[in-house]
């Protein structure tokens, strides 16, 4: 089993390596010197995290996900990621996962759909409203769920980045690499589009 588990992470470490271009260059080959719009689009069924700049895709990354990915986020607890247009509402640079780029879920769109499914009252609703608008950031809803977004690894980045194969490990955000993250923070600032599908 030893045997099986080190030859899985050397595999995994080798393609990594060899696909493994530093975003300077990734932007040369694309003819940009700088970023100045930067998006992020999230595939949950190729598992990748799309960095473009204004329309064009400057580079891909390998992205993990919420542990329950058979459907979109919906509730609280329930491991999913979510589906929709988002924005980065916050940057914390010392996360246990390495650093975190949180959006703003729930969305107006999440809350609307939990307000016509009657799993939210009106007022709850409206304060998801106001701070959709005023704050950023959206408090946890504790029905909808919340504090979600983009993070490293952390600790166990050597072993679960070298996975040659997808382990959806998180609550529902989408997790990169630290080296990945570190790329992305270096970009990405708060009210940076995110549309994950």
């Amino acid at each position: 089993i030893l045997l099986f588990i080190f030859g899985a992470l050397l595999y995994g470490f080798v393609l990594n390596e060899i696909r493994s271009v530093p975003i300077s260059e990734a932007m040369f080959q694309k003819g940009f010197s700088e970023f100045r719009n930067p998006s992020l689009l999230i595939d949950r069924k190729n598992y990748t995290l799309s960095l473009f700049e204004d329309s064009v895709l400057i580079k891909d990354y390998r992205a993990n996900f919420g542990k329950s990915i058979s459907a979109p986020k919906s509730k609280a607890n329930d491991n999913a990621t979510p589906v929709g247009e988002y924005q980065i509402c916050s940057i914390d640079t010392s996360h246990k996962y390495h650093k975190f780029l949180q959006i703003n879920y729930p969305n107006l769109d999440d809350a609307a759909s939990a307000l016509r499914k009657g799993w939210i009252s009106q007022k709850e609703y409206n304060e998801i409203k106001f701070q959709f608008y005023y704050e950023g950031c959206i408090d946890r809803n504790r029905i909808l769920g919340g504090n979600l977004g983009i993070h490293g690894i952390g600790k166990f980045n050597f072993i679960i980045k070298n996975l040659p194969f997808v382990f959806n490990w998180t609550n529902g955000s989408i997790a990169l690499s630290n080296e990945d993250i570190d790329e992305i923070f270096s970009i990405v600032k708060v009210g940076t589009k995110i549309v994950i599908k």
